[in-house]
């Protein structure tokens, strides 16, 4: 009976590892490709997903020809600005309904909570045409701030839900010792509350910002000129100009997505614990 019970937990704890070996490899070896792509001739690339560069030359000259030739600076920080500043003031709204949402009792709360959650459900192209008709009326079309507020809104549903979640974590009896201090809701929350969740903001804030960091479609939409351009557009000009010039378009490829995933790994950690934490509380 313990021979049965040590083979099936050995077979069981090698499926395990078989499946996250697999998972960590169908998920890393693109990024990885991309890269080295990045390095390689046209020759290279096609002779072989899987072999080395035999030079870095041609990667640090196409990494060049971009900076040089592109405004991929330009492009770069309109896309920073634009995710930053968009994900900052969405943090700061959606924390307040997280708040109000996990330490008061009011009629409809429930309800409220359920229209903010359901919108994941609905598609985000579906509300393009009167997004883009707004955008235009109040003369903000081909604007960097008109997109940063269409922006705002993005994330609304998972940012509540994480939030409540981590708000819900945090002992009432803090709220009402700062009440009997006569602290009011603003003080509370900034005082107390914020600080307390730092790993729900933390969570929100970082998959607002690569949401919006990698978004395409309203960037495309609302946007025209160069001096507007956001780095999946220029992306798909890039694509464009250099549909023969596999070197160049994959170290245009590895500046889009490189930032996004450095920026993960450093806080992997608080997107992990914020996540297990909505999931128990929330």
């Amino acid at each position: 009976m313990k021979i049965k019970n040590v083979i099936k937990r050995i077979l069981t704890k090698t499926f395990m590892y078989l499946v996250l070996i697999f998972t960590i490899i169908i998920s890393v070896f693109p990024i990885i490709w991309i890269v080295l792509s990045s390095f390689k001739t046209n020759s290279e690339i096609l002779s072989g997903a899987f072999t080395l560069p035999s030079t870095l030359e041609t990667g640090i000259n196409a990494f060049k020809y971009l900076f040089e030739e592109y405004n991929f600076l330009l492009y770069a920080s309109n896309s920073l600005i634009i995710s930053t500043v968009s994900s900052l003031v969405a943090l700061l709204f959606f924390a307040m309904a997280g708040y109000v949402l996990s330490k008061y009792n009011f009629p409809g709360k429930n309800l409220i909570f359920i229209l903010f959650t359901i919108t994941m459900l609905v598609p985000g192209h579906s509300k393009a045409q009167p997004i883009f008709a707004l955008v235009r009326n109040i003369g903000m079309y081909d604007n960097i701030w008109g997109l940063t507020i269409v922006y705002v809104s993005n994330g609304l549903a998972m940012s509540i839900f994480i939030l409540k979640g981590t708000f819900m974590s945090i002992p009432k009896e803090l709220n009402e010792a700062a009440m009997l201090d006569g602290a009011g809701f603003f003080k509370t929350f900034f005082s107390i509350n914020f600080p307390l969740a730092k790993s729900g903001l933390a969570t929100a804030g970082i998959l607002m910002f690569l949401w919006n960091w990698n978004e395409y479609f309203y960037a495309s939409l609302l946007t025209v000129s160069e001096k507007t351009r956001t780095l999946p557009v220029a992306l798909q000009f890039f694509n464009q100009s250099f549909s023969y010039d596999y070197t160049k378009m994959f170290a245009a490829l590895t500046l889009v997505v490189l930032p996004g995933l450095i920026l993960y790994v450093f806080a992997q950690e608080q997107v992990q614990q914020s996540v297990a934490a909505s999931g128990i509380k929330g």
